[in-house]
Order: C-alpha cells, then sequence, then structure tokens
C-alpha cells in the first residue's frame, strides 16, 4: 500500500515527487490529477502509482500531499473529508498551499485533522532545493521526521515557525524565478557582445550557481565578496554601478515585498 499520497501533480509537486523518488521513495508514492494523463506521465517516470481519484488517496495513504492551488484547497478537502473521518489509523495533510495557514486548512477540512505546511520549490527536483517545514502542534514528531525523511533527496529541509513560513517561503520559493530572469538577462548581454547564446547561457548559469556557492560555503557576508571581484577602475565595478543606477537592488526588495503581499491576499481568498 501506497505511503504517500499526492492530490495534484503540478510543478512543485513533480518536484517532490522526483526527490522522493531520488531517495528511493518512489514505489510508496500514489498519484492523482485533474488531467489524468499527467499523473500517468509522472508515474511512469518515477516509478509510482497512479489512483483513480483523490478519494482512494484519501482511504489509503498515510500522508497526503495537497499538491492544489489555494483557491481549490477548500473544494478538495470538503471531497475527502468525509473519507478522511471515517479513518481510524494516523495519517497526516501536507499542505504546500501558499498562504494558507494550519487553522485555516483544519476549518476547510471540518474537523481536527493533523497538518503539516511545507512550501518547496522547483530545483527540489534535482536535489537542490529548500523546503521549508511548519508541524500542527497536535501532529507526532514521529510523523513530522517521517515527511523530513522523505524529502531529505530534495535539498535542505529546514523547520520553521508559522509565523515566519510565509515570508521565509517567498525568498526559497519565488527566487529561482528570478533568478532564471536574471540569467536570461545576463546572457541576452553576453549574445549582444558577441558571445554564442548557447555558451551565453551555459556562462551565465554556472557563474551564478559558483556565486551562490561560493555565499553559502564561505560564511562571508555577499558584499564582502563582491568588493573582492571589483578591481579599481577595472569592468565589474564598471558594471556594478550599471546595476545600481537600475535600482537592481531596490528591485530585488520590491520583488519580495510584492511576493510576500500576494500571499496574504491569497490567504484571505
Amino acid at each position: 500500500m501506497a505511503k504517500y499520497g499526492f492530490l495534484g501533480t503540478g510543478n512543485m509537486a513533480a518536484a517532490l515527487i522526483a526527490a522522493a523518488a531520488q531517495g528511493g521513495c518512489g514505489p510508496d508514492c500514489l498519484l492523482t490529477n485533474r488531467t489524468k494523463a499527467k499523473a500517468e506521465a509522472l508515474a511512469a517516470q518515477y516509478g509510482c502509482a497512479v489512483a483513480d481519484g483523490n478519494l482512494e488517496v484519501a482511504e489509503t495513504c498515510t500522508y497526503i500531499f495537497l499538491g492544489v492551488k489555494p483557491q481549490m484547497m477548500a473544494g478538495v478537502l470538503q471531497e475527502i473529508a468525509p473519507v478522511l473521518q471515517k479513518r481510524m489509523d494516523g495519517f497526516v495533510l501536507v499542505s504546500m498551499a501558499a498562504g494558507l495557514t494550519i487553522a485555516t486548512l483544519k476549518a476547510m477540512v471540518g474537523f481536527d485533522a493533523p497538518v503539516v505546511r511545507i512550501m518547496p520549490n522547483t530545483p527540489c527536483a534535482i536535489g537542490k532545493g529548500i523546503v521549508l517545514v511548519t508541524p500542527d502542534s497536535g501532529t507526532p514528531c514521529a510523523q513530522v521526521d517521517e515527511i523530513c525523511r522523505m524529502l531529505d533527496a530534495a535539498g535542505t529541509i529546514d523547520r520553521v515557525d508559522e509565523k515566519t513560513l510565509d515570508a521565509g517561503s517567498v525568498v526559497a520559493g519565488c527566487t529561482p524565478a528570478w533568478a532564471y530572469l536574471f540569467i536570461e538577462g545576463l546572457a541576452d548581454g553576453a549574445v549582444e557582445a558577441g558571445i554564442p547564446r548557447a555558451k551565453a547561457l551555459a556562462y551565465a548559469a554556472k557563474a551564478v550557481e559558483g556565486a551562490a556557492a561560493l555565499v553559502q560555503q564561505s560564511g562571508q557576508h555577499p558584499g564582502q565578496l563582491k568588493d573582492a571581484v571589483c578591481s579599481p577602475g577595472g569592468s565589474t565595478i564598471a558594471g556594478v554601478h550599471a546595476l545600481e543606477r537600475a535600482g537592481l537592488r531596490a528591485a530585488a526588495m520590491d520583488a519580495v515585498k510584492a511576493a510576500f503581499d500576494r500571499t496574504g491576499e491569497m490567504a484571505k481568498g
């Protein structure tokens, strides 16, 4: 019997399914999706099983991952609630919906079901992601530990208080999209300077990857690392000046604030 069920197989859920498979949990996963062919394709790729629908997952799986959009969550939980209420064994609802608090999810399902909120990002699919985990106080520690073990191959797992989850998830979850924009812009500039497109993208992506790794491994502030590259009168400081003139750091701060505000709006429906 499958241990981990996925209601919805969108991009974020697919990243976690890939991570689960990398950790050897593929055969323990049961997938369902509104478009069954999508679930079938992922199941074939990662060695998972496919359910006939949401109710089969709710009836059989211990850990039920809710990979549906916030605006669809109430309907899905109302559908599976009667099945969950009849279960005598332990189960946990694992939500990855932005903005929906544990209290809101409990209200939607209609009873005091155990809930764990997680916020992953798409690099989890290759083991380079981050997953923020916030458990309901009533969820047994052993079950929270099991969820973290299942997600271990995704990358960094960090348990946080719910009051910081949404802000943290904006940085962890949204940053890949913003980084892609930056990488694309760097590559476009390189193409304009005469570098072939494929090489331009490879150079830009690898440089960003290396810079991020150095921040993590060196323990130095990004400003210090930036200063170390900027020779007096050199090309790097000229580029830094151009980025500052364009408001790069202010734009990054605005992006985080805008995403955080939008998360709050989604929580209100």
